[in-house]
């Protein structure tokens, strides 16, 4: 009944939907294996993508040939860049998107690709030989052949539902849990853990009350994911910001006795980000209210997402609670919130490229390797899909540096550090946050993408232009002088320092009360030369010449360490020879089999003394 594929995905959530993709553009056969065709790309939580760090990753799934930033952009009703107020390290876009529209988007995208097929069933298990993954075996006991195995599994590995006293099996709201795959992963040697995510209420908006909150308008001119030509809003939803107040934290309180978390029945670490609301009011017991954020599920559906009252409290204590916000004195309430508890496995047991160290040609992508968010899903399943396509094409793998993007990043801490917690990317968990702008990702990933297959000609021509203007303005800026009869009367109403003779416009640019918009009040020669460039080439070239020493420095730091991953170390290198090795070190990198200098340096537990050792030992 079935063909032998290059990959199989298990799953067809946001890791799913990307590996799938990524490995079909590049010409592998793949197999797309969901237990629901009806819930591919199902936003689970928040109907929304990007926001802080998230949004710089949705930008460079885009800009490599992902279709993450496409489907946002389609499915949008709101969009907003975040931290303008900040330095451009920190701006960061972020949509709120219409639910259903997301998931059909994704589809249709799926459907549209020749090399990606479907099957609807769960799996049960994996076919290995030799330690290697040649397939797997589905509940109905079907055997399926393929090259290369994706894991992308969510939530569902053993997923248990909690609601106050009562737990149940389910992978989601009404969807069974997925059983069979952590018990032989275990039986194979694999290292398991539990960890939870939670979910709020959801309500009906036409029983809301919006005077009494705060109305959060999307941007006046709003902008987009994708580099591509996918369309600005024209039309937008607002959402809405109100508060709890001491009342509702007092009916929450009422059912702490009967809390699932704090009674011990999830065993598993939650997000320390994104923390329930009875979790907040527990830990932060001085503050008298915690902000709330009324976001529409879509243009058309009266649905609403309660943003920051993700609870697993009993369902009649969540009514009574939410009753008391402003605004949802009337609310009704379509369905409970609740916390999810699921089977992940530490990331210390893969290699860079996301493969696991145990088995060859199997890839783990998602919150199967303990992180939480859409966006970190869906840049784990690019990145394994772009790996296993190459490697059952006998061609390298794609791993990203940590001054090449925030993929990089973050799979590099997964990787080398693990986590006790679900991991959420921030800003602050890159070194190189001057260089991983959100509006430089084309800059620094489309020509990776090209080379691989999955950034189109057009895009790469579209590139190649924008790299021109730039390069072409910058020269003009620095070529075009002004003087102090024509600058300087504007200059003084700007409060910005006058000239005595004639200087550069670059120069002027790096001042911190000019910008482009200011430039052009200055001069009609400069107004003239600034009018031949679009503003993404205006902005590209603002931030270029106000941080060139920033850039300057970030980038010679990132190539002097980069130089340490010139240097490979052998799979088989023996770590118990080197007797000088700290314990705790030894037992680290016989763990996680580093396959370079640069990654050793990165591992937690690996002193600075113990990299000297080891690179005196290894004659580097």
């Amino acid at each position: 009944m079935f063909q032998k594929y290059d990959v199989i995905v298990v799953g067809a959530g946001h890791a799913g939907c990307e590996a799938a993709a990524a490995a079909a553009n590049m010409g592998s056969k793949v197999l797309l294996v969901t237990m629901n065709m009806n819930t591919i790309a199902q936003m689970s939580c928040n109907p929304a993508m990007g926001g802080v760090a998230k949004g710089q990753i949705v930008r460079e799934i885009d800009a490599m040939g992902g279709f993450s930033g496409i489907v946002s952009d389609k499915s949008m009703i709101q969009f907003r860049m975040l931290n303008l107020s900040k330095g451009p390290a920190m701006w960061s876009p972020r949509t709120q998107n219409d639910r259903m529209l997301f998931a059909e988007e994704w589809r249709l995208a799926l459907e549209s690709m020749p090399n990606v097929d479907f099957w609807q069933e769960m799996v049960s298990g994996l076919l290995v030989k030799d330690n290697r993954v040649v397939g797997v075996r589905t509940a109905l006991g079907i055997e399926v052949k393929a090259k290369a195995v994706v894991l992308t599994n969510g939530t569902f590995l053993n997923g248990k539902i909690h609601i106050g006293e009562k737990n149940f099996g389910g992978g989601r709201t009404a969807e069974k849990a997925a059983t069979g795959i952590t018990e032989q992963l275990i039986e194979l040697g694999f290292e398991a853990g539990r960890m939870k995510t939670g979910t709020p209420p959801r309500i009906d908006g036409r029983s809301l009350n919006y005077k009494l909150m705060e109305e959060q308008p999307g941007d006046e001119i709003p902008g987009k994911f994708s580099y591509t030509d996918t369309k600005p809003l024209q039309k937008q939803r607002s959402c809405w910001i109100t508060y709890t107040n001491e009342a509702v934290h007092k009916e929450l309180e009422k059912g702490f006795d009967r809390s699932p978390m704090f009674q011990g029945r999830i065993k598993g670490l939650g997000p320390r980000y994104c923390p329930s609301i009875e979790d907040k009011i527990n830990r932060f017991a001085e503050r008298d209210r915690h902000q709330i954020f009324v976001e529409p599920e879509g243009w058309k559906t009266v649905e609403i997402y309660v943003n920051g009252f993700s609870t697993s409290l009993p369902e009649e204590i969540q009514y009574s609670a939410i009753t008391k916000i402003p605004g949802f004195e009337n609310a009704k309430m379509f369905r409970p919130g609740y916390a999810i508890e699921y089977d992940y496995f530490p990331p210390t047991q893969l290699k860079t490229s996301l493969e696991t160290q145990l088995i060859d040609n199997l890839y783990f992508a998602g919150q199967i390797n303990g992180t939480t968010g859409y966006e970190e899903a869906a840049c784990q399943g690019l990145m394994a899909g772009i790996n296993a396509h190459n490697k059952v094409n006998e061609k390298e793998p794609l791993i990203l540096k940590r001054s090449e993007a925030y993929i990089g990043v973050l799979i590099d801490d997964l990787v080398n550090k693990g986590t006790q917690e679900p991991y959420r990317m921030f800003t602050s968990r890159a070194e190189y946050r001057i260089l991983l702008r959100q509006d430089n990702a084309d800059l620094r990933l489309t020509e990776i993408g090209h080379k691989l297959g999955l950034a189109s000609d057009e895009r790469l021509e579209t590139l190649l232009k924008k790299k021109d203007k730039i390069e072409k303005l910058t020269i003009e800026l620095k070529q075009l002088k002004t003087e102090p009869a024509i600058a300087n009367q504007q200059l003084g109403e700007l409060n910005t320092a006058l000239l005595s003779e004639k200087v550069s416009v670059e120069s002027l640019l790096k001042r911190p009360q000019l910008g482009m918009t200011e430039l052009k009040t200055l001069d009609p020669a400069i107004r003239s030369i600034l009018s031949n460039f679009d503003d993404e080439i205006l902005q590209q070239v603002e931030i270029a010449t106000k941080y060139q020493s920033y850039i300057d420095r970030e980038q010679k730091l990132a190539e002097k360490i980069e130089g340490l991953e010139d240097y490979k170390i052998r799979s088989d290198f023996d770590y118990d020879r080197v007797k000088a090795l700290s314990s705790e070190a030894r037992e680290k990198l016989k763990k996680i089999k580093p396959e370079t200098i640069g990654q050793l340096t990165r591992i937690s537990g690996v002193s600075p003394a113990d990299v000297s050792v080891l690179t005196v030992y290894m004659g580097k």
